[in-house]
């Protein structure tokens, strides 16, 4: 399998969110109904109707000369003996005019006349993923598609606009803000046999639309519970600002990741042996450092319920939209085909 081929999907599993599958609430819990469907998908069915797409044309004509070039070595080395054509495949002067080595020497040329235009169905297959990487990635930035229109290097981005008198735009106009702070939305995930449950017991927020002090959660673990006989632990937070004594113990600076690391270092202290040997277990590497079950989704989960996002309201009318734009931009350079003959 190509480098390129294998990118491609590794982003379409980013774009699916994959690295989400243990979790088991909402939306999640409805992608991981599909998850072995989209799977199958990428890995399969994808890469499939590429290569189907890749035997048509001008490139299964290629393959019907490859397949026609053995036939005809085969036929020279019976009629003609085996040296009748070098180890560069350059056919002795002497058999230009038999009838096998004349149509051996139709099919090289023909085949030149295709390489001398690059349809190489190998390269062109490396071409196509990497304007399917490009197209995809251009758009995708941590988990919201931004509606940036590219146009040229020297004017980056173009934006819609039919010739009304006055155009307002932004950059995210025809996408919904979606605030999270405050809704407090109850999140679990799956760790082996363990169901962990996060939910805010107790929050202190600002009321009406006063701006007051920042925010930051808390995990209590002296008061995480642990339910043997259904296997899950429930482990409650307040939302508040932090006190004198938070600050003295965690300091001003990145407070909540400080907050969370304590809370990494004293997980041992209040759980028992089941939960903890599950929440413990390395969930993957940032650079040389393990980061656990536990770490990973406490920064997920006070990452979620305080950072805004966006929804597209029309996400395949855009891509559909902006792919045309991308070929006619990207792929075909216009300019340079209407100078070219035919």
């Amino acid at each position: 399998m190509s480098e390129h081929r294998q990118r491609f999907q590794a982003l379409l599993r980013e774009l699916f969110q994959f690295d989400s599958a243990d979790l088991d609430f909402g939306i999640y819990r409805i992608m991981n109904h599909k998850r072995d469907v989209i799977e199958r998908y990428i890995a399969e069915e994808l890469p499939k109707t590429i290569t189907d797409e890749l035997t048509r044309g001008m490139l299964a004509e290629q393959a019907v000369i490859r397949r026609e070039l053995d036939y005809a070595l085969e036929d020279i080395g019976k009629m003609l003996g085996p040296r009748a054509i070098d180890s560069d495949g350059n056919l002795q002067q002497a058999f230009h005019e038999t009838p096998p080595g004349a149509r051996y020497l139709r099919l090289r040329a023909r085949q030149a006349w295709h390489v001398a235009r690059g349809v190489e169905a190998e390269a062109f297959e490396t071409t196509l993923y990497n304007h399917l990487y490009s197209f995809f990635s251009r758009y995708y930035d941590a988990g919201d598609f931004i509606s940036k229109r590219r146009y040229s290097r020297r004017e980056r981005y173009a934006i819609p606009y039919n010739g009304e008198e006055v155009h307002l735009h932004w950059a995210n106009k025809d996408q919904y803000y979606i605030k999270t702070g405050e809704h407090f939305r109850n999140y679990a995930f799956k760790a082996g046999d363990v169901t962990v449950r996060f939910a805010v017991a107790d929050a202190n927020v600002e009321q009406g639309n006063v701006k007051g002090e920042k925010r930051y959660f808390f995990p209590h673990l002296k008061d995480a519970m642990w339910r043997e006989d259904e296997r899950e632990l429930h482990l409650p937070f307040a939302y508040r600002p932090a006190t004198a004594a938070d600050t003295a113990k965690n300091g001003n600076n990145h407070l909540q990741e400080a907050i969370i690391g304590q809370a990494v270092a004293d997980l041992p202290k209040h759980l028992d042996a089941a939960p903890l040997a599950v929440l413990t277990t390395e969930r993957h590497r940032n650079g040389d450092k393990p980061v656990t079950t536990f770490e990973y989704h406490l920064r997920r989960y006070t990452r979620r319920n305080t950072t805004d996002f966006f929804i597209h309201k029309d996400l395949k009318g855009f891509l559909t939209r902006e792919f045309d734009f991308y070929l006619k931009h990207e792929v075909l350079n216009i300019d340079g085909v209407e100078t070219t003959d035919e």
